[in-house]
Protein backbone atom coordinates (compact mmCIF):
# COMPACT_ATOMS: atom_id res chain seq x y z
CA UNK A 1 0.00 0.00 0.00
CA UNK A 2 2.57 2.17 1.21
CA UNK A 3 4.54 2.04 -2.23
CA UNK A 4 1.27 2.80 -4.29
CA UNK A 5 0.68 6.24 -2.64
CA UNK A 6 4.50 6.47 -3.18
CA UNK A 7 3.94 5.97 -6.68
CA UNK A 8 0.64 8.27 -7.07
CA UNK A 9 3.01 10.82 -5.44
CA UNK A 10 5.55 11.04 -7.86
CA UNK A 11 3.39 10.55 -10.59
CA UNK A 12 1.76 13.93 -9.26
CA UNK A 13 5.10 15.52 -8.61
CA UNK A 14 6.18 14.76 -12.53
CA UNK A 15 2.90 15.69 -13.96
CA UNK A 16 3.38 19.46 -12.12
CA UNK A 17 6.53 19.62 -13.00
CA UNK A 18 6.22 19.30 -16.65
CA UNK A 19 3.81 21.84 -16.43
CA UNK A 20 5.79 24.07 -14.87
CA UNK A 21 8.47 23.67 -16.82
CA UNK A 22 6.72 24.13 -19.75
CA UNK A 23 5.07 27.55 -18.63
CA UNK A 24 8.62 28.44 -17.22
CA UNK A 25 10.25 27.55 -20.73
CA UNK A 26 8.00 29.55 -22.81
CA UNK A 27 7.75 32.81 -20.01
CA UNK A 28 11.13 33.28 -20.07
CA UNK A 29 13.29 31.48 -22.53
CA UNK A 30 11.55 31.08 -25.75
CA UNK A 31 8.67 33.77 -26.47
CA UNK A 32 6.06 32.05 -28.89
CA UNK A 33 2.62 33.16 -29.43
CA UNK A 34 -0.19 31.98 -27.39
CA UNK A 35 -1.20 29.22 -29.17
CA UNK A 36 2.02 27.25 -29.80
CA UNK A 37 1.28 27.29 -25.80
CA UNK A 38 -1.56 26.17 -25.22
CA UNK A 39 -0.57 23.57 -28.21
CA UNK A 40 2.00 22.40 -26.32
CA UNK A 41 -0.09 22.19 -23.09
CA UNK A 42 -2.54 20.73 -24.46
CA UNK A 43 -0.15 17.67 -25.64
CA UNK A 44 1.48 17.50 -22.36
CA UNK A 45 -2.58 16.56 -21.09
CA UNK A 46 -3.02 13.92 -23.75
CA UNK A 47 0.28 12.25 -22.98
CA UNK A 48 -1.03 12.13 -18.88
CA UNK A 49 -4.61 10.65 -20.05
CA UNK A 50 -3.08 8.24 -22.26
CA UNK A 51 -0.30 6.76 -19.34
CA UNK A 52 -1.63 7.66 -16.22
CA UNK A 53 -5.72 8.21 -16.54
CA UNK A 54 -8.56 10.83 -16.66
CA UNK A 55 -7.71 12.49 -13.19
CA UNK A 56 -4.12 13.15 -13.79
CA UNK A 57 -5.21 15.20 -17.32
CA UNK A 58 -8.37 16.48 -15.71
CA UNK A 59 -6.54 18.22 -12.76
CA UNK A 60 -3.50 19.52 -15.06
CA UNK A 61 -6.51 20.66 -17.31
CA UNK A 62 -7.52 22.84 -14.75
CA UNK A 63 -4.63 24.04 -13.69
CA UNK A 64 -2.99 24.59 -17.02
CA UNK A 65 -6.18 26.68 -18.05
CA UNK A 66 -5.05 28.71 -15.24
CA UNK A 67 -1.49 29.08 -15.91
CA UNK A 68 -2.31 29.98 -19.84
CA UNK A 69 -4.58 33.00 -18.15
CA UNK A 70 -2.09 34.53 -15.79
CA UNK A 71 1.21 33.87 -18.15
CA UNK A 72 0.25 34.06 -21.47
CA UNK A 73 -3.08 36.00 -21.83
CA UNK A 74 -3.25 40.09 -21.30
CA UNK A 75 -3.03 41.28 -19.36
CA UNK A 76 -0.27 38.88 -17.95
CA UNK A 77 0.47 38.65 -14.65
CA UNK A 78 -3.49 38.56 -13.84
CA UNK A 79 -6.53 36.30 -13.87
CA UNK A 80 -8.06 39.34 -15.97
CA UNK A 81 -9.06 38.83 -19.87
CA UNK A 82 -9.31 42.22 -21.61
CA UNK A 83 -10.29 40.79 -24.71
CA UNK A 84 -13.67 38.72 -25.18
CA UNK A 85 -12.01 36.45 -27.46
CA UNK A 86 -9.41 35.62 -25.19
CA UNK A 87 -12.29 34.23 -22.90
CA UNK A 88 -13.18 32.03 -25.80
CA UNK A 89 -9.57 31.10 -26.37
CA UNK A 90 -9.22 29.98 -22.74
CA UNK A 91 -12.63 27.79 -22.70
CA UNK A 92 -12.13 27.01 -25.88
CA UNK A 93 -8.90 25.14 -24.75
CA UNK A 94 -10.34 24.00 -21.50
CA UNK A 95 -13.01 22.14 -23.05
CA UNK A 96 -10.41 20.80 -25.92
CA UNK A 97 -8.20 19.42 -23.06
CA UNK A 98 -10.86 17.87 -20.97
CA UNK A 99 -12.88 15.96 -24.40
CA UNK A 100 -9.11 15.07 -25.61
CA UNK A 101 -8.42 13.90 -22.30
CA UNK A 102 -11.71 11.58 -22.08
CA UNK A 103 -11.16 10.35 -25.65
CA UNK A 104 -7.54 9.57 -24.63
CA UNK A 105 -8.65 7.83 -21.88
CA UNK A 106 -11.76 6.02 -23.25
CA UNK A 107 -8.68 4.70 -25.84
CA UNK A 108 -6.59 3.65 -23.20
CA UNK A 109 -9.55 1.51 -21.22
CA UNK A 110 -10.59 -0.34 -24.66
CA UNK A 111 -7.25 -1.06 -25.69
CA UNK A 112 -6.21 -2.33 -22.00
CA UNK A 113 -9.78 -4.08 -22.39
CA UNK A 114 -8.68 -5.85 -26.19
CA UNK A 115 -5.04 -6.62 -23.95
CA UNK A 116 -6.82 -8.32 -21.26
CA UNK A 117 -9.27 -10.01 -23.74
CA UNK A 118 -6.07 -11.22 -25.51
CA UNK A 119 -4.40 -12.99 -22.16
CA UNK A 120 -7.61 -14.71 -21.69
CA UNK A 121 -8.04 -15.92 -24.99
CA UNK A 122 -4.02 -17.14 -24.40
CA UNK A 123 -5.47 -18.68 -21.10
CA UNK A 124 -8.27 -20.72 -22.32
CA UNK A 125 -5.75 -21.90 -25.72
CA UNK A 126 -2.81 -23.10 -23.23
CA UNK A 127 -5.42 -24.76 -20.66
CA UNK A 128 -7.35 -26.32 -23.70
CA UNK A 129 -4.07 -27.17 -24.59
CA UNK A 130 -3.12 -28.71 -21.06
CA UNK A 131 -5.97 -30.62 -20.95
CA UNK A 132 -5.83 -32.59 -24.16
CA UNK A 133 -2.52 -33.96 -23.29
CA UNK A 134 -4.14 -36.23 -20.47
CA UNK A 135 -6.46 -38.74 -22.24
CA UNK A 136 -7.66 -41.21 -19.03
CA UNK A 137 -10.59 -39.45 -16.71
CA UNK A 138 -8.85 -40.08 -13.48
CA UNK A 139 -6.09 -38.41 -13.97
CA UNK A 140 -7.36 -35.37 -15.92
CA UNK A 141 -9.86 -34.54 -13.24
CA UNK A 142 -7.03 -34.97 -10.26
CA UNK A 143 -4.87 -32.56 -12.70
CA UNK A 144 -7.51 -29.93 -13.85
CA UNK A 145 -7.31 -27.67 -10.91
CA UNK A 146 -3.77 -26.97 -11.29
CA UNK A 147 -4.33 -27.04 -14.67
CA UNK A 148 -7.03 -24.03 -14.35
CA UNK A 149 -4.60 -22.25 -11.25
CA UNK A 150 -1.74 -22.47 -13.58
CA UNK A 151 -3.46 -20.44 -16.56
CA UNK A 152 -5.52 -17.88 -14.41
CA UNK A 153 -3.14 -17.43 -11.54
CA UNK A 154 -5.95 -17.59 -8.81
CA UNK A 155 -4.66 -17.78 -5.61
CA UNK A 156 -7.04 -21.10 -5.13
CA UNK A 157 -9.29 -23.27 -7.05
CA UNK A 158 -11.28 -26.05 -6.08
CA UNK A 159 -13.26 -28.64 -8.46
CA UNK A 160 -16.23 -30.48 -7.16
CA UNK A 161 -17.95 -33.57 -8.97
CA UNK A 162 -21.70 -34.46 -8.88
CA UNK A 163 -20.90 -37.75 -9.63
CA UNK A 164 -17.92 -39.25 -7.54
CA UNK A 165 -18.90 -36.71 -4.93
CA UNK A 166 -15.30 -35.87 -4.54
CA UNK A 167 -13.81 -32.22 -3.90
CA UNK A 168 -10.61 -31.32 -5.92
CA UNK A 169 -7.87 -28.66 -4.81
CA UNK A 170 -5.36 -26.39 -5.97
CA UNK A 171 -3.41 -23.45 -4.86
CA UNK A 172 -4.11 -22.28 -1.36
CA UNK A 173 -7.59 -23.60 -0.92
CA UNK A 174 -9.07 -22.65 2.21
CA UNK A 175 -10.43 -26.20 4.17
CA UNK A 176 -13.29 -24.92 5.78
CA UNK A 177 -15.65 -25.83 2.21
CA UNK A 178 -17.58 -28.69 3.19
CA UNK A 179 -18.99 -31.38 0.14
CA UNK A 180 -22.91 -30.90 1.20
CA UNK A 181 -22.87 -26.72 1.02
CA UNK A 182 -20.90 -26.98 -2.16
CA UNK A 183 -23.03 -29.90 -3.82
CA UNK A 184 -26.05 -27.61 -2.64
CA UNK A 185 -24.30 -24.85 -5.12
CA UNK A 186 -23.29 -27.23 -7.70
CA UNK A 187 -27.15 -28.60 -7.99
CA UNK A 188 -28.72 -25.63 -8.19
CA UNK A 189 -26.07 -22.75 -10.21
CA UNK A 190 -27.25 -22.82 -13.56
CA UNK A 191 -24.40 -19.37 -14.75
CA UNK A 192 -21.70 -17.77 -13.76
CA UNK A 193 -21.93 -16.20 -10.52
CA UNK A 194 -19.27 -14.10 -8.83
CA UNK A 195 -19.14 -12.48 -5.74
CA UNK A 196 -16.44 -10.60 -4.37
CA UNK A 197 -13.04 -12.53 -4.92
CA UNK A 198 -14.97 -15.69 -5.37
CA UNK A 199 -16.18 -17.18 -9.40
CA UNK A 200 -18.89 -19.97 -9.05
CA UNK A 201 -18.47 -21.90 -12.70
CA UNK A 202 -21.11 -24.69 -13.13
CA UNK A 203 -20.23 -27.57 -15.20
CA UNK A 204 -22.73 -29.60 -17.23
CA UNK A 205 -23.11 -32.61 -18.85
CA UNK A 206 -25.88 -31.70 -21.70
CA UNK A 207 -28.38 -30.25 -19.48
CA UNK A 208 -27.29 -32.01 -16.37
CA UNK A 209 -25.54 -30.66 -13.61
CA UNK A 210 -22.19 -32.55 -13.38
CA UNK A 211 -19.86 -29.68 -10.59
CA UNK A 212 -19.06 -26.82 -9.88
CA UNK A 213 -15.96 -24.74 -10.19
CA UNK A 214 -14.90 -22.35 -7.43
CA UNK A 215 -12.30 -19.97 -8.43
CA UNK A 216 -10.74 -17.42 -5.52
CA UNK A 217 -8.22 -14.50 -6.05
CA UNK A 218 -8.51 -13.79 -9.62
CA UNK A 219 -9.93 -11.74 -12.11
CA UNK A 220 -11.39 -12.68 -15.08
CA UNK A 221 -14.73 -11.81 -17.11
CA UNK A 222 -17.69 -14.07 -16.66
CA UNK A 223 -17.39 -14.91 -20.06
CA UNK A 224 -13.93 -16.35 -19.92
CA UNK A 225 -15.14 -18.11 -16.68
CA UNK A 226 -18.12 -19.66 -18.57
CA UNK A 227 -15.77 -20.72 -21.39
CA UNK A 228 -13.13 -22.42 -19.21
CA UNK A 229 -16.25 -24.43 -17.38
CA UNK A 230 -16.79 -25.82 -21.18
CA UNK A 231 -13.20 -26.45 -21.68
CA UNK A 232 -13.01 -28.48 -18.37
CA UNK A 233 -16.75 -30.26 -19.62
CA UNK A 234 -15.58 -31.06 -22.99
CA UNK A 235 -12.33 -32.23 -21.59
CA UNK A 236 -13.91 -34.72 -19.53
CA UNK A 237 -16.48 -35.58 -22.01
CA UNK A 238 -13.41 -36.81 -24.36
CA UNK A 239 -11.83 -38.49 -21.95
CA UNK A 240 -14.76 -40.25 -21.10
CA UNK A 241 -15.50 -41.33 -24.20
CA UNK A 242 -11.71 -42.40 -25.56
CA UNK A 243 -12.14 -44.55 -22.14
CA UNK A 244 -15.30 -46.38 -23.41
CA UNK A 245 -14.17 -46.80 -27.42
CA UNK A 246 -11.12 -48.23 -25.65
CA UNK A 247 -12.84 -50.55 -24.05
CA UNK A 248 -14.99 -51.16 -26.59
CA UNK A 249 -12.22 -51.89 -28.67
CA UNK A 250 -10.53 -54.38 -26.27
CA UNK A 251 -14.05 -56.29 -25.70
CA UNK A 252 -13.67 -56.67 -29.55
CA UNK A 253 -10.64 -57.69 -29.64
CA UNK A 254 -10.89 -59.63 -26.69
CA UNK A 255 -14.09 -61.72 -28.27
CA UNK A 256 -12.22 -61.87 -31.67
CA UNK A 257 -8.88 -63.73 -30.09
CA UNK A 258 -11.62 -66.09 -28.07
CA UNK A 259 -13.23 -67.04 -31.13
CA UNK A 260 -9.90 -67.56 -32.98
CA UNK A 261 -8.70 -69.53 -30.11
CA UNK A 262 -11.96 -71.72 -29.77
CA UNK A 263 -11.94 -72.70 -33.69
CA UNK A 264 -7.98 -73.09 -33.44
CA UNK A 265 -8.22 -75.22 -29.99
CA UNK A 266 -11.51 -77.11 -31.58
CA UNK A 267 -9.95 -77.82 -34.87
CA UNK A 268 -5.82 -78.45 -33.48
CA UNK A 269 -7.61 -81.02 -30.84
CA UNK A 270 -10.40 -82.79 -33.51
CA UNK A 271 -7.36 -83.97 -35.88
CA UNK A 272 -5.68 -86.17 -33.40
CA UNK A 273 -8.70 -86.84 -31.38
CA UNK A 274 -10.06 -88.32 -34.48
CA UNK A 275 -6.81 -90.05 -35.43
CA UNK A 276 -6.72 -91.67 -32.02
CA UNK A 277 -10.68 -92.58 -32.47
CA UNK A 278 -10.18 -94.11 -35.56
CA UNK A 279 -7.13 -95.96 -34.71
CA UNK A 280 -8.57 -96.94 -31.21
CA UNK A 281 -12.27 -98.09 -33.30
CA UNK A 282 -10.17 -100.36 -35.80
CA UNK A 283 -8.16 -101.87 -33.17
CA UNK A 284 -11.24 -102.60 -30.95
CA UNK A 285 -12.79 -104.23 -34.10
CA UNK A 286 -10.26 -107.05 -34.36
CA UNK A 287 -8.97 -108.84 -37.56
CA UNK A 288 -6.07 -106.26 -37.68
CA UNK A 289 -2.69 -107.95 -38.69
CA UNK A 290 -0.21 -107.47 -36.01
CA UNK A 291 1.82 -105.50 -38.80
CA UNK A 292 -1.46 -102.67 -39.29
CA UNK A 293 -2.12 -103.63 -35.26
CA UNK A 294 1.44 -101.80 -34.66
CA UNK A 295 0.68 -98.92 -36.98
CA UNK A 296 -2.29 -98.41 -35.63
CA UNK A 297 -0.36 -97.90 -31.77
CA UNK A 298 1.98 -95.91 -33.49
CA UNK A 299 -0.91 -93.34 -35.11
CA UNK A 300 -2.68 -93.57 -31.38
CA UNK A 301 1.04 -92.78 -29.69
CA UNK A 302 1.81 -89.94 -32.26
CA UNK A 303 -1.36 -88.00 -31.88
CA UNK A 304 -1.58 -88.31 -28.42
CA UNK A 305 1.98 -86.30 -28.33
CA UNK A 306 0.76 -84.17 -30.46
CA UNK A 307 -2.28 -83.32 -28.68
CA UNK A 308 -0.56 -83.14 -25.36
CA UNK A 309 2.08 -80.86 -27.02
CA UNK A 310 -0.92 -78.62 -27.75
CA UNK A 311 -2.17 -78.77 -24.55
CA UNK A 312 0.81 -77.57 -23.15
CA UNK A 313 1.61 -74.79 -25.50
CA UNK A 314 -1.75 -73.53 -24.82
CA UNK A 315 -1.23 -73.33 -21.13
CA UNK A 316 1.97 -72.30 -20.97
CA UNK A 317 0.94 -69.18 -22.74
CA UNK A 318 -1.84 -68.48 -20.62
CA UNK A 319 0.59 -68.64 -18.08
CA UNK A 320 2.88 -65.96 -19.25
CA UNK A 321 0.06 -63.72 -20.05
CA UNK A 322 -0.87 -64.09 -16.20
CA UNK A 323 2.94 -63.47 -15.69
CA UNK A 324 2.49 -66.72 -13.35
CA UNK A 325 5.72 -67.79 -14.93
CA UNK A 326 8.94 -67.37 -12.75
CA UNK A 327 12.16 -66.63 -14.68
CA UNK A 328 15.89 -67.09 -12.99
CA UNK A 329 17.83 -64.47 -14.69
CA UNK A 330 21.87 -65.02 -14.40
CA UNK A 331 24.48 -64.06 -16.72
CA UNK A 332 25.07 -66.76 -19.18
CA UNK A 333 27.17 -66.91 -21.69
CA UNK A 334 25.65 -66.70 -24.98
CA UNK A 335 27.71 -69.52 -26.97
CA UNK A 336 27.24 -72.33 -24.80
CA UNK A 337 23.50 -71.05 -24.70
CA UNK A 338 23.19 -71.69 -28.17
CA UNK A 339 24.81 -74.99 -28.08
CA UNK A 340 22.74 -76.45 -25.91
CA UNK A 341 20.27 -75.35 -27.78
CA UNK A 342 21.07 -77.05 -30.99
CA UNK A 343 21.57 -80.62 -28.53
CA UNK A 344 18.11 -80.36 -27.63
CA UNK A 345 16.82 -80.02 -31.42
CA UNK A 346 19.94 -82.65 -32.30
CA UNK A 347 17.35 -84.14 -35.46
CA UNK A 348 17.87 -79.97 -37.01
CA UNK A 349 21.30 -80.45 -37.57
CA UNK A 350 20.84 -84.04 -39.20
CA UNK A 351 18.58 -82.45 -42.17
CA UNK A 352 20.18 -79.09 -42.03
CA UNK A 353 23.85 -77.88 -41.74
CA UNK A 354 23.74 -75.22 -38.56
CA UNK A 355 26.27 -72.41 -38.40
CA UNK A 356 26.73 -71.15 -35.05
CA UNK A 357 28.30 -67.93 -35.32
CA UNK A 358 28.70 -66.61 -31.55
CA UNK A 359 31.26 -64.59 -29.89
CA UNK A 360 32.47 -66.82 -27.34
CA UNK A 361 32.98 -64.22 -24.81
CA UNK A 362 29.53 -62.62 -25.13
CA UNK A 363 27.48 -62.97 -22.19
CA UNK A 364 23.85 -61.85 -21.60
CA UNK A 365 21.45 -61.62 -18.80
CA UNK A 366 18.73 -64.44 -18.78
CA UNK A 367 16.70 -67.41 -18.39
CA UNK A 368 18.75 -69.74 -19.61
CA UNK A 369 15.73 -72.55 -19.93
CA UNK A 370 13.02 -70.22 -21.35
CA UNK A 371 15.80 -68.53 -23.77
CA UNK A 372 16.39 -72.53 -25.41
CA UNK A 373 13.23 -72.93 -25.78
CA UNK A 374 12.98 -69.54 -28.02
CA UNK A 375 15.92 -70.95 -30.03
CA UNK A 376 14.88 -74.20 -30.07
CA UNK A 377 11.41 -73.02 -31.77
CA UNK A 378 12.64 -70.88 -34.13
CA UNK A 379 15.65 -73.90 -35.30
CA UNK A 380 12.46 -76.09 -35.72
CA UNK A 381 10.30 -73.38 -37.82
CA UNK A 382 13.48 -72.93 -40.04
CA UNK A 383 14.19 -76.50 -40.48
CA UNK A 384 10.25 -77.20 -41.17
CA UNK A 385 9.83 -74.77 -43.76
CA UNK A 386 13.49 -75.43 -45.61
CA UNK A 387 14.33 -77.38 -48.13
CA UNK A 388 16.74 -80.40 -46.95
CA UNK A 389 20.47 -79.37 -46.69
CA UNK A 390 20.12 -75.85 -46.84
CA UNK A 391 22.56 -74.28 -43.88
CA UNK A 392 20.33 -72.42 -40.79
CA UNK A 393 22.86 -69.78 -39.10
CA UNK A 394 22.95 -68.51 -35.61
CA UNK A 395 24.16 -65.49 -35.14
CA UNK A 396 24.71 -63.00 -32.15
CA UNK A 397 26.02 -59.74 -31.20
CA UNK A 398 26.19 -56.87 -29.25
CA UNK A 399 23.66 -53.79 -29.93
CA UNK A 400 24.42 -51.35 -27.02
CA UNK A 401 23.06 -52.78 -24.11
CA UNK A 402 21.57 -55.71 -25.35
CA UNK A 403 22.50 -58.65 -27.25
CA UNK A 404 21.13 -59.34 -30.60
CA UNK A 405 20.54 -63.20 -31.30
CA UNK A 406 19.18 -64.06 -35.13
CA UNK A 407 18.03 -67.50 -36.53
CA UNK A 408 18.58 -66.90 -40.60
CA UNK A 409 17.30 -69.69 -42.94
CA UNK A 410 16.63 -70.08 -46.93
CA UNK A 411 13.53 -71.49 -46.67
CA UNK A 412 10.07 -70.07 -48.31
CA UNK A 413 9.82 -66.91 -46.79
CA UNK A 414 6.90 -64.98 -45.81
CA UNK A 415 5.08 -63.05 -47.60
CA UNK A 416 4.73 -59.28 -46.39
CA UNK A 417 1.51 -58.80 -46.13
CA UNK A 418 1.88 -61.82 -43.24
CA UNK A 419 4.76 -60.76 -41.62
CA UNK A 420 3.04 -58.28 -38.82
CA UNK A 421 0.51 -61.22 -38.20
CA UNK A 422 2.90 -64.20 -37.97
CA UNK A 423 3.52 -63.33 -33.79
CA UNK A 424 -0.15 -63.64 -33.13
CA UNK A 425 -1.11 -66.65 -31.11
CA UNK A 426 -2.60 -69.90 -33.33
CA UNK A 427 -1.63 -68.01 -36.77
CA UNK A 428 0.05 -69.71 -39.45
CA UNK A 429 0.85 -68.45 -42.98
CA UNK A 430 -1.14 -69.42 -45.55
CA UNK A 431 1.75 -70.77 -47.50
CA UNK A 432 3.10 -72.45 -44.18
CA UNK A 433 -0.16 -74.29 -43.26
CA UNK A 434 -0.41 -77.16 -45.74
CA UNK A 435 3.71 -77.74 -45.33
CA UNK A 436 4.15 -79.00 -41.84
CA UNK A 437 1.40 -79.88 -38.60
CA UNK A 438 1.94 -77.15 -35.86
CA UNK A 439 -0.40 -75.09 -33.66
CA UNK A 440 0.80 -71.59 -34.57
CA UNK A 441 1.29 -70.83 -30.78
CA UNK A 442 5.62 -71.47 -31.10
CA UNK A 443 5.88 -67.72 -31.93
CA UNK A 444 3.41 -66.55 -29.32
CA UNK A 445 5.31 -67.43 -26.84
CA UNK A 446 8.37 -66.95 -27.87
CA UNK A 447 7.59 -63.28 -28.62
CA UNK A 448 6.70 -63.63 -24.65
CA UNK A 449 9.54 -65.29 -23.25
CA UNK A 450 11.70 -62.39 -24.92
CA UNK A 451 9.20 -59.53 -23.97
CA UNK A 452 9.96 -61.00 -19.94
CA UNK A 453 13.66 -60.56 -21.00
CA UNK A 454 12.72 -56.85 -21.62
CA UNK A 455 13.50 -57.58 -25.48
CA UNK A 456 11.37 -57.55 -28.22
CA UNK A 457 11.29 -59.95 -31.37
CA UNK A 458 11.39 -59.20 -35.16
CA UNK A 459 11.63 -60.71 -38.57
CA UNK A 460 12.78 -60.04 -41.89
CA UNK A 461 11.77 -61.74 -44.74
CA UNK A 462 11.70 -62.17 -48.55
CA UNK A 463 9.38 -65.03 -49.74
CA UNK A 464 11.39 -67.30 -52.10
CA UNK A 465 14.83 -66.02 -50.18
CA UNK A 466 14.39 -67.26 -46.55
CA UNK A 467 13.61 -65.54 -43.33
CA UNK A 468 15.71 -64.25 -40.62
CA UNK A 469 14.29 -64.27 -37.27
CA UNK A 470 15.77 -62.12 -34.75
CA UNK A 471 15.75 -61.05 -30.86
CA UNK A 472 17.33 -58.97 -28.43
CA UNK A 473 18.17 -59.83 -24.58
CA UNK A 474 20.03 -57.29 -21.95
CA UNK A 475 23.85 -57.79 -21.56
CA UNK A 476 25.45 -59.08 -18.64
Amino acid sequence: MNSRRVVVAIRWIVAFGALAGIVIFYHRVVHVNPTTVALTLLLLILLLAAEWGLHYAVTISLVATAAYNFYFLPPIGTFIIADPQNWLALFTFLATAIVASRLSQRARNQAEQARARQRELEALLHLSRELLQTEATGTLVSSMPAAVASVTKAGSVLLYLLDSDRLYRAGNAAGDIEIPYIRQIATALNSVHSEGDEIQVPLHSGVRPRGLLLLRGVSISDRTAEAIGGLLSIAMDRAQALENLAREEAAKESERLRALMTDSITHELRTPLTSIKGAATALLAGGVSAEDSKELLSVIDEESDRLNRLVSEAVEMAQLDAHQVQMHFTAVNALQMVQQACAECAWVQEEHAVQVEVPSDLVIQADPEFLQKVLCNLLENAARYSKPKTPITISAAPRGNFVEISVADRGMGIDPAEQSLIFERFYRARAQAGESAGTGMGLAISRAIVAAHHGEMSLTSQPGHGSVFSFNVPRA
